[in-house]
């Protein structure tokens, strides 16, 4: 009896302890620490931490107008509500009418205190962010931007995809990488290359180079300029932006052969971890929606195997959705797309895989009907969609909660071992009375 009720004491502290870990591990979610890589594990305050997240790359934009900040503060509240912990948005708006950057080197400060606010909020709901620093496409003026202001200063450039090339443009990007680093927050009064609420930098959103199929430009862009991010900030993690796309149509790819290759691009030093994009409806207009999930459950299955066995690194899917403009879109079909895409990443989660999360396209909220593109998802509507969201949530917070009282029992064991092992010396060290 007197053993048993040892146990349940001993039970009952472990519990009490574990909560209280916990509860610590929680606030320390809230306030701070860097995410960090353990093979192809993410790691946060030394448990294993996953990202269920969203995109929401107007960020920036609507906080940038005090009146419209309110909206991103409900789009955070919404999120963190739903267990969503990662948000990607932009940190790049070149030159067109509402720009972060006018021209090379030349800043809107009234959007960069838009960005100020958005970290500084992501900070107080306990959302970590992804900021990206560059588009692939025109939208927001991206790399054809960029050859563009290098034209302008007499430059002879032909192509777009002389932004990976050109070393005035390259110098162009370069410093825009060191000036959103090295950006001393007006809210916080952190800089950014010092900020953990952002979990990571992304060199590019998609990256391709067309003109150049072999790879070896973007391989040689990504290089450069992942060096010069870790020679700025040691800090933070560092992703190239990839879509997942390998370099031989053959293997996996829905017909596309853009210049980038999923294994080469992610093992270049700096490169802290993998990200794969998925749009079957896009990928694959002329399949039915069978043939799209089948292509979409073989691609997040075969990324992640090559992300555990071969990049040895942690895998995130950072774009994934479908689009209310498919002609036979239903809720019905939405629904079952997440729930694979969530299943696949819960199943490797589970079991110590390189899947490490998933983030849908996209996240808005009430009130934001131009801003509109399909895809996307307004929480606060209740749809089967946002409980889908909200269940993955849970369920991968209960593996880092496993994790957690894991490695909490093994410190307790490993502190009544020590403990143990203090009392056997002390008791090897007390000589008999009359000796």
């Amino acid at each position: 009896m007197k053993k048993n009720l040892a146990l349940s004491i001993l039970l009952l502290a472990l519990l009490i302890q574990n909560n209280t870990f916990l509860e610590t591990e929680a606030a320390r979610v809230t306030n701070g620490g860097f995410i960090t890589t353990n093979g192809v594990h993410f790691m946060l305050n030394g448990s294993p931490y996953y990202a269920n997240g969203f995109n929401a790359y107007w960020l920036m934009i609507l906080a940038s107008d005090p009146s419209q900040r309110s909206k991103v503060t409900a789009a955070f509240q919404d999120a963190s509500s739903h267990g969503l912990s990662v948000a990607r948005t932009w940190a790049f708006s070149d030159g067109g009418v509402t720009p972060l950057q006018y021209s090379p080197g030349s800043y809107n400060e009234q959007m960069f205190k838009g960005l100020d606010f958005v970290v500084a909020e992501a900070r107080r709901f306990g959302i970590k962010l992804i900021l990206s620093m560059v588009n692939n496409y025109e939208n927001l003026g991206g790399k054809k931007q960029y050859v563009n202001w290098a034209r302008s200063q007499g430059q002879y450039l032909t192509s777009d995809d002389d932004f990976f090339r050109n070393p005035v443009v390259k110098g162009f990007y370069k410093n825009h990488v060191k000036t959103v680093l090295n950006r001393y927050n007006t809210i916080t009064g952190v800089e950014y290359k010092n900020d953990p609420t952002i979990m990571a930098w992304e060199l590019m959103n998609e990256p391709r180079c067309t003109s150049d199929t072999s790879g070896r430009t973007i391989q040689a862009w990504i290089t450069e300029m992942a060096a010069h991010v870790k020679s700025i900030d040691r800090n933070h993690l560092l992703e190239a932006g990839l879509e997942g796309f390998y370099s031989k149509t053959g293997r996996q790819n829905p017909g596309f052969n853009i210049g980038t290759d999923f294994i080469s691009n992610n093992q270049i030093p700096g490169i802290d971890f993998a990200t794969l994009h998925s749009y079957p409806d896009q990928w694959l207009t002329s399949n039915d929606d069978q043939t799209q999930l089948n292509f979409l459950n073989n691609w997040l299955r075969t990324h992640i195997y090559d992300a555990q066995y071969i990049l040895k690194k942690p895998l995130l899917l950072t774009e994934f959705g479908k689009s209310v403009k498919d002609p036979n879109f239903s809720t019905y079909k939405r629904d079952q797309l997440f729930n694979l895409v969530y299943n696949n990443i819960y199943l490797s989660a589970k079991h110590g895989g390189a899947a490490a999360g998933g983030l849908f396209w996209q996240l808005l909220a009430e009130g934001m009907d131009s801003f509109g593109d399909g895809y996307d998802i307004i929480l606060s509507q209740g749809t089967s969609t946002a409980n889908i969201i909200g269940q993955q949530g849970r369920r991968l917070y209960q593996i880092r909660k496993i994790f957690a009282r894991m490695r909490n029992v093994q410190r307790w064991k490993r502190a009544r071992a020590a403990r143990r092992a203090q009392w056997l010396s002390w008791k090897r060290g007390v000589k008999p009375i009359g000796n």
